[in-house]
């Protein structure tokens, strides 16, 4: 594994960058690209264009897509410490109920200091330091007042990309939100989940193509640039879950010779996470926090949909393990020469799994 970042950059002119969805969400583009056959097939024979709406000719019959069903909810806090103002992004929330998150001006910030936010009852203590940025927080309330709190005093914590400077429209409360959207703890949303509609699902069970959810809440992390070299980067941790019946299906779908088809690098993440040498998948609770690059050996997933990601990311390294390196960055060629719309709000590319 090279630890050349350079493997993994690209340059997309700004213009390419999606800012809202495409409407209705299945008329995104699809970017399909297919796995070598034989050594000698250039890369453009294997890419082909559709929308999203055309995914289940995509697929196969006994097909079993797995989809994230985490639910975004409203992380980033406008919090004080005096007369400081000092910026939270929450990231995941701990097995004892504190929070983890992402603060500027973070360096201020000692234990038991208390954090207010404008004239709002619901106050923060400061558990931890963690330096970078990351600290530890216990809020004065949880669950349903903890909800209510952030539905008052939070914002979407969209992704900088995404210029927004007056902050998130009511458009991202629903645009930033997918079909699968149930479990609540997400900082960042599962973006290829954002395509589904409640037609396209029907057209897919129609062909014979089963659905499961599973949850991994995304956190702040996953907006976070690889700084140091490949073999030093260290993924934040999220919290995830499979439950019995998900992974009984997985198993089952595998033995009958179907595929498994992962909606986002989340659900693919988990999946692997909880599957094993031999390829059976096994409920899941608690963090994973895998690096997925290129030399990975993958046990789980067949297939996978994906929006189009950043340069020098963990993601694109992650497509490129599944697909290979130079499959991807063909494809990512084609599609900036296309004018294909990247990032959460873009399109997206269907993915088979390299030999």
């Amino acid at each position: 594994m090279t630890d050349e970042l350079s493997l993994f950059d690209f340059d997309l002119p700004r213009e390419h960058i999606a800012t809202e969805p495409a409407r209705p969400r299945d008329m995104a583009n699809l970017l399909h690209v297919r796995a070598q056959k034989t050594p000698s097939a250039h890369p453009e024979e294997r890419l082909s264009r559709h929308y999203i709406h055309q995914l289940p000719n995509l697929l196969k019959e006994g097909d079993l897509l797995i989809a994230n069903n985490t639910e975004v909810i409203r992380a980033k806090l406008d919090a004080r410490r005096g007369e400081a103002k000092i910026g939270i992004t929450l990231d995941r929330i701990l097995p004892e109920g504190d929070w983890h998150a992402l603060a500027r001006n973070a360096r201020k910030l000692r234990p038991n200091d208390k954090l207010t936010f404008e004239d709002d009852p619901v106050t923060a203590t400061v558990i931890t330091n963690e330096g970078d940025g990351a600290v530890v927080l216990r809020f004065s309330v949880e669950g349903n007042e903890f909800d209510a709190f952030l539905e008052r005093r939070g914002a979407l914590a969209l992704p900088p990309y995404i210029a927004r400077p007056n902050g998130p429209t009511q458009e991202d409360d629903s645009d930033y939100r997918t079909i699968f959207s149930q479990f609540r703890g997400a900082v960042a949303a599962p973006t290829a989940g954002l395509h589904f509609t409640e037609e396209l699902l029907a057209k897919l069970a129609e062909k014979g193509i089963e659905k499961r959810t599973l949850t991994l809440h995304v956190g702040a992390g996953t907006f976070l640039p690889v700084r140091s070299t490949i073999s030093e980067h260290k993924m934040h941790a999220e919290w995830g879950h499979i439950d019995e019946a998900t992974a009984h299906a997985i198993n089952a779908t595998r033995a009958r010779g179907g595929r498994i088809v992962a909606v986002g690098t989340t659900s693919l993440r988990l999946l692997e996470s909880a599957t094993d040498e031999h390829g059976i998948t096994h409920p899941w609770a608690g963090e994973t926090s895998i690096f997925i690059k290129p030399g990975y050996t993958f046990r789980a997933v067949d297939v996978l949909l994906t929006n189009f990601h950043l340069p020098r990311s963990t993601l694109f390294m992650l497509v490129c393990a599944f697909a290979g390196t130079d499959t991807m960055r063909h494809a990512y060629h084609y599609a900036i020469n296309e004018k294909l719309r990247f990032y959460s709000y873009g399109d997206a590319c269907l993915l088979e799994r390299a030999p």
